[in-house]
């Protein structure tokens, strides 16, 4: 730069994904299905599947960013209706990377009607250091409901040396 060039100002640009999703699972004369499905920004079911057969069905959430970062606001939103089965998963671990200042967040809100079953078992979160993230789950389950629900968090990446401080 010369000496007598101006300096404009920098500009952060921050591009921040929207993402919303809501599914609704039913139970048919055949089974358990995924009978609809609502989306807006990058947070998508590719389809449903059936592989321990009809009465199950299994839904993989695809995030195709591949990971949150500060700014992204995703929120998911589940019903399954009475007597249907949901199994929710992801396809690999979800990435919280780090921020210079806004959050990320993810809002999650499941319902389970009487005598349906929902099972929320995603892959891991690995949260990167220095991230400014919140997650939040809202579950309301009926007097015969069930649900399973594992979530793992991995703090840091340790085998790459990058520690969460």
């Amino acid at each position: 730069m010369l000496p007598h060039e101006p300096q404009l100002p920098r500009l952060s640009l921050v591009a921040a994904w929207q993402a919303r999703l809501s599914l609704g699972f039913e139970r048919r004369a055949n089974g358990s299905i995924l009978a609809r499905r609502e989306h807006f920004g990058p947070l998508r079911v590719q389809k449903s599947l059936h592989p321990e057969g009809p009465e199950v069905c299994h839904a993989i959430l695809l995030h195709p960013p591949a990971g949150v970062a500060g700014g992204d606001e995703l929120d998911i939103r589940v019903d399954v209706g009475m007597h249907a089965h949901a199994l929710l998963t992801t396809p690999g671990a979800a990435k919280w990377y780090r921020s210079a200042g806004p959050w990320a967040t993810q809002d999650m809100h499941f319902t389970v009607a009487p005598d349906a079953i929902l099972e929320w078992l995603p892959q891991e979160s690995i949260v990167f250091d220095a991230s400014n993230a919140r997650s939040s789950i809202d579950i309301e389950l009926a007097d015969d409901a069930t649900m399973i629900r594992c979530d793992i968090v991995a703090l840091g990446r340790r085998a790459g040396a990058q520690r969460f401080g």
